[in-house]
């Protein structure tokens, strides 16, 4: 298979999964796996980072207007009764924070994870019975958007990234959406929250992760014209891929709940764990 039909490929796995709570590297893994990609070969790793950079650049543009009222309204907020500590750009800053010193921490173990496909088929199995549990509780809910948000609730799923960082499987998306529900966020609020979450937190993690594989892995990526054009295809796939996703996936939440997905997880998990066997 040529290296552009495989950027184009793992673009659209990218670009379906990272905002879905359906773990963007457990799909990535497993097509890894199933196209016989060498998941240790420099090039594709960096690859995989580009095209995660590509997912997360369509966030910004896609709530343009949203962060151009945030900022506008910061700090007192569009009607008047935030504060510096809880203006949603605030919360976004407090969650992010609560994230990035464990996940930085915890960056060497986190990487032997990824090369485990039973903890990543485990995450994925107990991720969906959680989020069939959250739907099935129906949580109460009493925040109905960002703008009415509350700190400890930015603390609580900051704090829940913590555990997707550590296991991959889990999903990011997974971890802000059910910790968000369980606070009492309504969906689209959760799903939203999630998304703004994503800016800073995936940005710095694909960055990071850009220059580790750029300067310290096998001693760099000695790039050629082909490989940048591979990497450019699998960028633009992805991004237009995750706007497209995103849009359907805010539009989805406000008609339906979250089952399919958990059932979702649960079938993909197990298939995972049949491979790692």
């Amino acid at each position: 298979m040529s290296d552009y039909l495989l950027a184009v490929l793992f673009g659209i796995v990218e670009g379906c999964t990272e905002f879905l709570p359906v773990s963007s590297t457990a799909h990535i893994r497993l097509a890894q796996h199933l196209l016989n990609v060498p998941m240790d070969d420099a090039f594709w790793k960096l690859f995989s980072v580009v095209i995660q950079l590509g997912a997360v650049l369509c966030i910004p543009i896609y709530f343009r207007q949203r962060i151009i009222d945030f900022l506008r309204t910061f700090p007192r907020g569009a009607s008047g009764d935030r504060n510096v500590w809880n203006h949603p750009l605030s919360l976004v800053i407090i969650a992010t924070f609560v994230t990035a010193g464990p996940a930085y921490l915890l960056d060497k173990k986190i990487g032997e994870n990824l090369e485990s496909f039973a903890i990543i088929g485990t995450a994925l199995i107990v991720g969906g019975v959680i989020m069939w549990l959250i739907e099935y509780w129906h949580m109460r809910i009493t925040t109905e958007s960002m703008e009415h948000m509350r700190f400890w609730q930015a603390m609580v799923i900051g704090a829940a990234q913590i555990i997707a960082a550590a296991f991959p499987g889990t999903s990011r998306s997974f971890a802000t959406i059910v910790a968000g529900e369980a606070v009492g966020l309504s969906r689209p609020t959760a799903v939203e929250f999630s998304f703004f979450l994503a800016i800073p937190i995936m940005f710095a993690a694909s960055l990071l992760k850009l220059a580790q594989a750029f300067f310290h892995s096998h001693g760099g990526v000695d790039m050629t014209p082909h490989l940048w054009g591979v990497l450019a295809t699998g960028f633009i796939v992805s991004f237009f891929v995750a706007w497209a996703v995103v849009a359907w996936f805010m539009h989805w939440v406000r008609r339906h709940g979250f089952i399919p997905f958990a059932v979702y997880r649960i079938v993909v998990g197990v298939i995972v764990l049949l491979i790692a066997r």
